[in-house]
């Protein structure tokens, strides 16, 4: 299932989830410039697990927020930020611009540090805002789970476009990763989705989005 849009305006102008999604695609742009460099700009800034684990320096924990924006390519970046605009306003206009940056950033770090756990000894660079962007997830299915969400939803050589409950959307899209997390425990580093990082992302925006939430009264539901 694919998200194409939600139907939940906002009450305010989301500036920090524009921000991140401008940040993240000027440094994809950047990264894009570097050409064959980009190699090289990656070992240097991504998270690579095995270096946090075997030597926890300055460097290789600065890496864990650098890595946050920056990705693989076109179709890694045009899913993430996907995702962002269409459930990171929402989040940002209940939580407050503060406090969502804090809980954008606590989000990618718990994401980080759950895939370094379940990959201690991985040489693969780790890149992407996919970490951060599942806890917007979480704190979305927390906040707004009866919200309806467009879906393109692939039925063989069929596509078919229905509204679904938030709820359903975003814990298919849980349940996936974490059926993939499951298969991939053991298995050897072949690199690929950083799964546990999704996974923690989310738990994470489930915990801080509970916590961290308005009353429901200041916020009249939209209903459909």
């Amino acid at each position: 299932m694919i998200p194409i849009r939600d139907d939940n305006p906002t009450h305010s102008i989301p500036i920090v989830t524009y921000l991140l999604i401008l940040v993240n695609v000027l440094v994809f742009i950047f990264q894009t410039l570097l050409g064959s460099s980009n190699e090289l700009f990656v070992y240097q800034f991504a998270l690579i697990p095995a270096d946090v684990t075997s030597n926890m320096s300055l460097g290789s924990l600065f890496n864990i927020f650098t890595s946050m924006f920056m990705h693989a390519g076109l179709a890694h970046i045009g899913g993430n930020m996907l995702y962002m605009w269409i459930f990171g306003d929402n989040v940002e206009d209940r939580l407050g611009s503060g406090k969502y940056f804090i809980f954008y950033i606590i989000g990618g770090v718990v994401a980080s540090i759950t895939h370094i756990l379940t990959n201690p000894n991985s040489i693969i660079p780790t890149v992407g805002a996919s970490g951060a962007i599942a806890a917007v997830l979480g704190a979305y299915l927390v906040l707004f789970p009866k919200q309806k969400v467009l879906t393109l939803i692939p039925l063989g050589f069929w596509l078919r476009m229905t509204m679904l409950p938030a709820s359903i959307v975003l814990l298919v899209w849980f349940g996936l990763q974490f059926l993939q997390g499951v298969l991939t425990l053991g298995g050897p580093d072949v690199g690929g989705v950083a799964v546990w990082a999704h996974i923690g992302g989310f738990v994470t925006g489930v915990v801080l989005g509970t916590l961290l939430k308005k009353p429901e009264k200041e916020y009249p539901a939209n209903h459909w």
